[in-house]
């Protein structure tokens, strides 16, 4: 604990943002009064990390994330090593600041959404952008050559350690009223997650509702909201099926995670430990991912009403398939506006990184800014 409060008291003295700094207080005290519970066991054992993990009731969190740290880091240690974890949502950490929190060592370990902390630093968005990725072979290609200049970039800028990429199952549109076609967005209000998919909807002429995922539910219920951008069984486990009708399946995008360790941490940590880390983590993100290819079309069968899924979890919306002619206006407005709107938002550095990493990849060249 003495650490912790050493950690924040540091963390505040080198802020300089206001915003920032109101956040860090508000914070610093939340992570001290989450981890005074468990004082006494860490006094017991100074190897026990704490960690804040992505999306609480999603299975990336309940079948993988908390099963990890909470039981197999003990037994793969022979419990020599432990962990606890909280989902960041559930903490009242908002996702937004989840990197620079780690980065001032506040959040020693921490599940970061990419399509939050990319409203302040808009590059690390660049391969999870709205209509880029049509299947998980693309996303897996993209992710794949833009990986080092994010080790890099969190390693250098934000004294992060990278340790783990996580992706959600594909994001896709869940309507109250009948939808079709991309073309039947026009005019209704969407629950989006990140600006990507905020340029996307207002290129089809909608209007796009900035919701978290723990309030998405309320906002639909509340008539603010039409139809809502999520993942095929996120949505299904929240209950959407029970309140919309139409579920149109063109993946939006994905919703990936980084996984990473602030730089004093990891570098305070033992050999034995490190090392088993970087051995297990990878095993962890390729379940993850592996999960997330199945779930994205379970999410459908159970919206859709398939037996297999359980009477609660089953549902009777419609299925809209993408047409040819969709696919293509998807790719069109990723290549004119997503993309377009991306440069805008940070200028030269992602033209840079475009130029470097996912455009080579993927054959579409930065338009001219």
């Amino acid at each position: 604990m003495l650490e912790l409060h050493h950690h924040f008291a540091m963390a505040l003295r080198n802020c300089t943002l206001h915003r920032r700094c109101t956040l860090l207080v508000y914070f610093g005290a939340l992570v001290l009064s989450l981890t005074s519970a468990s004082a006494a066991a860490q006094a017991a054992s100074a190897q026990r990390l704490r960690v804040v993990g992505g999306l609480a009731s999603v299975s990336q969190y309940t079948r993988h994330e908390e099963p990890f740290w909470n039981q197999e880091l003990a037994r793969l240690s022979g419990g020599k090593y432990s962990a606890s974890i909280v989902p960041f949502n559930q903490a009242g950490v908002p996702g937004p600041e989840m990197l620079n929190l780690m980065k001032l060592g506040v959040v020693p370990f921490g599940t970061a959404l990419l399509s939050q902390i990319s409203n302040d630093h808009a590059e690390l968005g660049a391969p999870d952008l709205a209509g880029l990725n049509a299947d998980m072979p693309s996303l897996r290609r993209v992710v794949s050559v833009f990986r080092p200049y994010l080790e890099s970039t969190l390693r250098e800028r934000h004294d992060v350690e990278l340790l783990a990429i996580y992706v959600y199952p594909a994001q896709v549109v869940f309507c109250k009223q009948q939808m079709k076609h991309l073309t039947d967005l026009a005019g209704r209000r969407i629950r989006v997650s990140g600006a990507a998919q905020a340029d996307f909807v207002r290129a089809l002429n909608g209007t796009p509702v900035f919701t978290e995922f723990s309030e998405l539910m309320s906002n639909m219920n509340s008539g603010n909201t039409d139809c809502a951008i999520t993942g095929a069984m996120s949505g299904n486990t929240l209950g959407l099926h029970r309140v919309t009708s139409s579920i149109y399946t063109m993946p939006i995008n994905w919703g990936l995670a980084i996984f990473g360790a602030n730089k004093d941490a990891w570098n305070a940590l033992p050999t034995e430990l490190k090392t088993l880390l970087r051995r297990e983590l990878p095993k962890l993100e390729a379940a993850v991912w592996t999960e997330s290819a199945r779930e994205t079309s379970e999410g459908v069968a159970c919206n859709t009403g398939a037996a297999a899924c359980t009477p609660d979890r089953r549902g009777a919306m419609v299925e809209a398939r993408p047409s040819a002619e969709d696919q293509q206006r998807g790719r069109e407005i990723f290549a004119t506006k997503v993309l377009a709107k991306w440069l805008q938002r940070c200028g030269s550095l992602c033209a840079q990184v475009w130029t470097q990493t996912v455009g080579p990849a993927t054959g579409i060249k930065a338009p001219a800014q």
